[in-house]
């Protein structure tokens, strides 16, 4: 009997967002090993595969009160736990959760997707380090994992950021539309967006624009709120608004014959790898990004749409022209990149990683 991997992963509640398709991509690569995903108390997850099971666990309040408390019940299981989406949070929670036993190695895996640095974190990590020595950290770039490795962690590993599995190749579509796919949120560039927008009105352009919008928009921070009431103000009448939360195969829908934009912070973005990039380029859609940004990186690579120096509106408008206008060639390139991220960020690579056998830390004389 192989072992049970527990995915924790408390922000799971639906299709939308990477989440779902973070844990689908390692249940696939399971093969039919067990694996129970600890999700979202309202998780709509549709038809998993049976040797899948669902634990709708957390509720969005509470959740920092109910990840330790769910920690110390796994420790005392059979089985790997990998958290999903890592946070400094976790290190303190677990370390509370085994008390004053040792964490065994390769027990729990920690997938830290990014990481903000300072002196204040750093010694975080490193009291985690010394206290359980047998944690694996993993994450999707060598800059993430050196601040692991750095403060002492033994098994601190690149792990590719699973990509959403597709079945069939990337088809050949016309353009029809530019994109801003996922969540409306300021250090995505939202501001950007809208600005872009604002100038194909005030211009009297007729480009078609799509972007994702929940009916709620008390769920927005206060500066996206004011963003959205822009665009209402200006009744763009090519825009076209999809109403959030969409199901997987609307989401994947909006990227054939898209232009996806991504004016997301350098900083933030600097090599953090990007659900929404490897999400187009799989779908064959060419991509506009911010040089300096992991997606920039990308769209260079497979020649796979445009790189800006700037998201002014200006500039992003150029820059999508340049695409419209030379868009079968591009989307050649997003297709050709599309299979090979398939390929090197297949969810194999880190179900295998969180699943090998780990080595107790070397006994050192005190």
């Amino acid at each position: 009997m192989k072992e049970t991997l527990h995915i924790v992963e408390p922000t799971l509640a639906g299709e939308t967002g990477h989440e779902l398709s973070f844990a689908e991509s390692l249940w696939l690569a399971a093969g039919g090993a067990p694996v129970k995903v600890w999700a979202g108390r309202a998780a709509r997850v549709p038809a998993p595969p049976p040797w899948v099971t669902v634990e709708r666990h957390f509720v969005r309040p509470l959740r920092r009160l109910q990840a330790p408390l769910l920690y110390r019940r796994l420790l005392g299981r059979p089985g790997r736990i990998l958290v999903a989406t890592a946070a400094r949070l976790d290190l303190i929670s677990l370390g509370w959760a085994a008390g004053r036993r040792e964490i065994p190695p390769g027990k729990v895996s920690l997938y830290f997707h990014w990481f903000r640095d300072s002196p204040s974190k750093r010694r975080t990590l490193e009291r985690a380090a010394r206290r359980h020595p047998g944690l694996v950290v993993l994450g999707p770039t060598p800059t993430v994992v050196d601040v692991f490795r750095a403060c002492g962690f033994r098994h601190a590993e690149v792990a590719p950021y699973p990509i959403t599995p597709v079945r069939e190749g990337a088809p050949e579509t016309p353009f029809r539309h530019l994109l801003f796919a996922g969540r409306a949120r300021q250090d995505k560039g939202f501001a950007r967006f809208v600005d872009l927008v604002e100038l194909l009105s005030r211009r009297g352009e007729s480009i078609p624009v799509t972007y994702q919008r929940a009916p709620d928009t008390g769920r927005y921070e206060e500066a996206t709120r004011r963003d959205l009431a822009r665009l209402d103000h200006l009744a763009y009448p090519g825009i076209r608004a999809e109403a959030e939360p969409l199901s997987a195969p609307a989401y994947a829908a909006l990227f054939p014959g898209g232009i996806c934009l991504q004016p997301y912070d350098a900083a933030d973005f600097a090599d953090r790898v990007s659900g929404v990039t490897l999400d187009a380029l799989s779908a064959g859609c060419p991509v506009v990004a911010l040089r300096g940004t992991w997606s920039a990186r990308a769209v260079e690579r497979f020649g796979a749409g445009g790189v800006v120096d700037d998201v002014s509106a200006e500039t992003l408008l150029g820059a999508a022209r340049r695409v419209i206008d030379g868009y079968a060639g591009f989307q050649a390139g997003a297709r050709r990149g599309g299979a090979v991220l398939q390929e090197e960020n297949d969810g194999r690579r880190l179900y295998e990683a969180v699943m090998a056998p780990r080595a107790p830390a070397p006994v050192t004389s005190r």
